[in-house]
């Protein structure tokens, strides 16, 4: 029973990958040969889809059943991550490869270098101050603030305080998010 469930659970992957770039239920059937209210139950799980079926879905989505498997998997992830687990004040708060990333940095951190993500990042100042500088413009982020960067923008920061804590939360970037769905 336990192949049944995984089986159906991959339609969330699709929709999502779908939606990703832009296409309706429509040309996703057109593009694999399936029926409408076919993929409908897919992305419902109401309906499992043979291999075949699957990889030709897979297929009209521009990726693999592979990958739709895999993301299926990750949206079923529960995980905890215990507060001991830091490397010299740096500690990854989600463990593994899924679409969201989250980091948090503890101390006076001063790398010098500058960033540049394929995807969107939020900077949350938890404890301390932090002076970030992006697009050309500097910020100076105290406690409780937070900084939103869309994809490609190149920034750099440091923080101003000992026992600053940041927290970046970014979508992975292994994920193409960068698909504007409004066309």
């Amino acid at each position: 029973m336990k192949d049944d469930k995984e089986a159906l659970r991959v339609g969330s992957a699709v929709r999502r990958r779908r939606r990703s770039l832009g296409l309706t239920l429509a040309s996703v059937a057109e593009r694999s040969g399936l029926s409408v209210p076919f993929l409908s139950q897919i992305e419902n799980e109401r309906a499992r889809p043979s291999a075949r079926s699957l990889d030709k879905v897979a297929e009209a989505l521009e990726t693999t059943a592979e990958r739709l498997r895999a993301a299926a998997d990750s949206a079923r992830t529960v995980d905890v991550v215990r507060a001991k687990e830091s490397e010299s004040g740096v500690r990854r708060l989600v463990h593994g490869r899924h679409q969201l990333g989250a980091l948090e940095f503890t101390g006076e951190q001063d790398t010098g270098r500058e960033f540049q993500h394929r995807n969107d990042e939020v900077l949350y100042v938890a404890d301390g101050a932090v002076e970030v500088e992006a697009e050309g413009r500097a910020y100076r982020l105290e406690r409780g603030d937070t900084l939103y960067l869309s994809g490609g923008v190149r920034h750099r920061w440091r923080a101003t305080e000992p026992g600053t804590r940041i927290l970046s939360v970014a979508v992975g970037e292994h994920i193409d998010a960068t698909v504007d769905p409004r066309g």
